[in-house]
């Protein structure tokens, strides 16, 4: 089953998607470290480019789409403009690729895959929302579901609620569930690397500032060592309060996640391995997971999406 990856970012929906037996053949990124950590880590290299200026008859054909299109103008942590962001519009990206396939290549996509931030789904009094299904239904033609996902319920201590709309063209499609959650077997402290360097750890200076509790009209309480980790962001590296970040505390004292461990918070590695390459700067790489779709929550969501397929009889057609 083909499948094009729109603003993969360094793969977790891919990842979930391959694991369940999808073939990615076509990925695309603007962001030149993403792709590259992308590219590190699948066969199929990412293609490098702005999506808005990609040419369309340049992308394959596939049978499956799949995207986290960009959260921020729908996000808590943003300005929440939606549709008035430029990148809100790459919703609307996503409409033309469709509609370019159905209309210009006679192959209408099987299956589409969104994923976004919870808040996209009562931007503007839920009309942002409304709109996306629209388009999605009567205009390209689709059964639309969504759902809300954490990714806690799905094997990884990270609470992270996103979005998901997940659309079939085949109108005997006319229920789509969210996959069953499983049990969570580890905390964050299982998934800890050991012999961190020092680096990681703060001096009793930043202490002060991550350990308070807000300031201003701000107020929080500041937390470490949870058992199940806050959603990891993508400006970690400027180490938030610790009401907003996660902070653990070691021999050393108390010290930021590494990178490795944010990818085992994100489901790229297990709790004690360590096989997805980090190539780029720590920096970058706290950028990159904390954008990242959650792999566990990704591969729940394929092996449902394919079960349908195949009830369908559209998996080897």
């Amino acid at each position: 089953m083909r499948v094009a990856s729109l603003f993969c970012g360094i793969g977790g929906l891919d990842k979930g998607f391959v694991d369940a037996g999808f073939d990615v053949i076509w990925a695309n990124d603007f962001d030149k470290y993403a792709v590259e950590t992308y590219n590190a880590n699948f066969e199929t290299p990412a293609t490098l480019a702005d999506i808005t200026e990609y040419p369309l008859e340049d992308i394959p054909e596939f049978d499956v789409l799949i995207g986290g299109f960009p959260c921020q103008p729908f996000s808590m942590m943003g300005q929440q403009k939606g549709f008035e962001d430029t990148r809100g519009t790459l919703f609307f990206r996503i409409a033309e690729i469709i509609d370019y396939q159905i209309k210009h290549r006679g192959n209408k996509p099987r299956a589409i895959i969104l994923e976004n931030v919870r808040a996209l789904r009562t931007h503007d009094k839920g009309h942002t929302f409304a709109r996306i299904k629209e388009i999605l239904r009567e205009e390209l033609g689709y059964r639309v579901f969504d759902m809300n996902l954490n990714s806690s319920d799905y094997g990884v201590p990270q609470t992270r609620n996103r979005t998901y709309i997940v659309c079939f063209a085949n109108e005997k499609v006319t229920e789509f569930e969210a996959p069953p959650t499983c049990e969570l077997n580890y905390h964050m402290q299982d998934l800890l690397e050991t012999d961190v360097p020092d680096k990681y750890f703060l001096s009793e200076k930043i202490k002060k500032t991550v350990l308070s509790n807000g300031t201003g009209g701000w107020d929080a309480k500041a937390e470490t060592d949870l058992p199940i980790a806050r959603p990891l962001c993508a400006t970690m590296a400027k180490m938030h309060r610790a009401s907003q970040d996660n902070y653990v505390t070691q021999e050393k004292g108390l010290r930021r996640l590494t990178p490795r461990e944010c990818a085992r918070l994100q489901g790229f590695d297990g709790p004690k391995t360590s096989d997805y390459i980090i190539p780029v700067s720590d920096s970058q790489a706290y950028k990159q997971f904390g954008n990242a779709v959650t792999v566990n929550v990704a591969n729940a969501v394929a092996k449902e999406v394919r079960k349908k397929l195949e009830e369908t009889g559209e998996w080897n057609r």
